[in-house]
C-alpha cells in the first residue's frame, strides 16, 4: 500500500522538475459552493501524468535503465513517461490506442519516445505494452497500478491541503484510479474530514462498478470523450486504495463533460480536455452534497486536440441549451417565414442558419419544412420559442422532449 510518507519521498524528488500549479478560484462557477481549481492542465507535459511517471523512472537501477523502459497511455502517461525517460537518459517506447488525439501522439514523438499504435482502446495498448516487455526485456512503466506511479501523483493532494488547507472536499476524476488513490491517500492523511469524490464518464464507469459490486471485473467497451479516463479495468492496488480513502464516486455524461468543458473555458478561461473537464461535470451535475463547501476540482489535463474541442464546444452549446435547431411546418405561401423569423426576434434569439426543405418525403405537398439553427440563452429559452411558434399557429415537427439541465 501507499503512505504519506512514500508521498513526501516522492515530493523531494519531483520538486526540480515538475510545476507546483496553481489553485484559481473558480468565482461563480457553483451558486451552491466555493470551487477552486487545481489546474494540472498547466503541468509540464499539460497533465498530472508526469508526476507519477518521473518519480517511478528515478527510482529505477542502473540495469533497470539500461534496458529501457515500455508503456501504454491513452496520450498523457505516455507523454510523462516519454519526458521522464529522455531527462534521465532511457529509452522508451509508447504504446497509444490508434484513436489517441493526433496531438498527444505529436507530442508523445517530441518528447523523445518511439510511438507505437495499437488499435483498440488502452487495454489493447496495455496488452501490446506487455508483449514487448516480454520480448525486448524492457521495463514497464504502469500508467496507474504502481505504489511509486501512484505517490507521484498523491504530490498533488499535499499541494492542495497547502494551498487551501480548510479544504472540504476534492473531486477527483478517475480513469485506472491511481491520480485519486494517491491524492486520497494525502489528503485523508492530513484532513481525514475532508471528502474525496471520484466522477467517471458514463461510458467507462470501471472504479464505480467495481466499487459498487466488491469486486474488479473489466467492462466490456468503454465509450467516451474523455479518452484520459476511458479504462476498461481498474487496478487492483487503486481498487484496494478506492475502498478504503474514497467516500464516493459518480458519473457524468459526454454532454456534461462537453458543457463543463464550455464552461470552464468561458468562465475560468481554462482550457481541459475531457477527463480534465470531469471533476467540474461533477460539481455542475453530478449530484454531490457540496453546498456550503470549499471543494477543489482537480483538472488533470488540457491536452485536447483544437478538432476535437470544436465539436466538444459544440456539444456543449447544445447541452446548455444555447445552440437549438427548430425545424416549423408552413404552408408554402408568402408571409410564412416573416411570421416565424417576428416571434424569434420578439423572444431574444438570434439566427445563425435559415434552410428551407421542399423535398422531404414526410412533409405535405403545400407544405416546406423550415429549419432554423439558433442561438439561445439556455433550453428554458428554447422552450418559450418552441412554445411562442405553438400560440401562434405553426406546427414544430419532430419537437424533442427536452430535459432542462441545471444551470451551470
Amino acid at each position: 500500500m501507499v503512505t504519506i510518507k512514500d508521498i513526501r519521498e516522492a515530493r523531494r524528488t519531483l520538486e526540480k522538475v515538475i510545476r507546483k500549479t496553481d489553485l484559481i478560484e473558480a468565482t461563480g462557477f457553483s451558486p451552491e459552493c466555493d470551487v477552486y481549481i487545481k489546474a494540472e492542465n498547466l503541468q509540464r507535459t499539460g497533465s498530472f501524468k508526469i508526476r507519477g511517471a518521473f518519480n517511478k523512472i528515478s527510482k529505477l537501477s542502473p540495469e533497470e535503465k539500461a534496458r529501457g523502459v515500455v508503456a501504454c497511455s491513452a496520450g498523457n502517461h505516455a507523454q510523462g513517461v516519454a519526458l521522464g525517460a529522455s531527462e534521465n537518459g532511457i529509452r522508451s517506447v509508447i504504446c497509444l490506442p490508434d484513436g489517441a488525439p493526433i496531438s498527444k501522439i505529436e507530442a508523445t514523438k517530441h518528447y523523445g519516445a518511439q510511438v507505437e499504435l495499437v488499435s483498440g482502446v488502452y487495454d489493447d495498448a496495455y496488452s501490446r505494452a506487455l508483449e514487448l516487455k516480454e520480448e525486448k526485456g524492457y521495463v514497464f512503466i504502469h500508467p496507474f497500478d504502481d505504489p511509486l506511479v501512484i505517490a507521484g501523483q498523491g504530490t498533488i493532494g499535499l499541494e492542495i491541503l497547502e494551498q487551501l488547507p480548510e479544504t472540504d472536499a476534492v473531486i477527483v476524476p478517475v480513469g485506472g484510479g491511481g491520480l485519486i488513490s494517491g491524492i486520497a491517500v494525502a489528503i485523508k492523511s492530513i484532513r481525514p474530514q475532508c471528502k474525496i469524490y471520484g466522477v467517471q464518464a458514463a461510458g467507462a464507469p470501471g472504479m464505480a462498478e467495481a466499487l459498487k459490486n466488491n469486486s474488479l471485473a473489466a467492462l466490456p467497451a468503454v465509450a467516451t470523450i474523455a479518452d484520459g479516463i476511458a479504462v476498461k479495468l481498474p487496478g487492483k492496488l487503486t481498487f484496494g486504495l478506492c475502498q478504503k480513502y474514497v467516500d464516493r464516486i459518480v458519473t457524468v455524461t459526454d454532454d456534461q463533460i462537453s458543457a463543463a468543458t464550455l464552461t470552464l473555458l468561458e468562465r475560468q478561461k481554462v482550457v481541459a480536455e475531457g477527463a480534465g473537464a470531469a471533476a467540474a461535470a461533477a460539481v455542475l451535475y453530478g449530484g454531490l452534497p457540496l453546498a456550503g463547501k470549499k471543494v477543489v476540482c482537480v483538472v488533470s489535463g488540457g491536452n485536447i486536440d483544437v478538432t476535437i474541442l470544436s465539436r466538444v464546444i459544440s456539444r456543449g452549446l447544445s447541452t446548455m441549451g444555447r445552440s437549438s435547431e427548430i425545424t416549423v411546418e408552413l404552408d408554402d405561401r408568402p408571409g410564412q417565414l416573416e411570421g416565424v423569423a417576428k416571434i424569434v426576434a420578439e423572444e431574444g434569439a438570434n439566427v445563425v442558419s435559415v434552410y428551407h426543405d421542399r423535398t422531404d418525403p414526410e412533409t405535405r405537398l403545400n407544405a416546406v419544412y423550415l429549419r432554423l439553427v439558433l442561438e439561445t440563452r439556455d433550453a428554458e429559452h428554447r422552450i418559450r420559442i418552441e412554445e411562442a411558434l405553438m400560440r401562434a399557429g405553426f406546427k414544430l415537427h419532430g419537437r424533442r422532449n427536452c430535459t432542462i439541465m441545471k444551470k451551470a
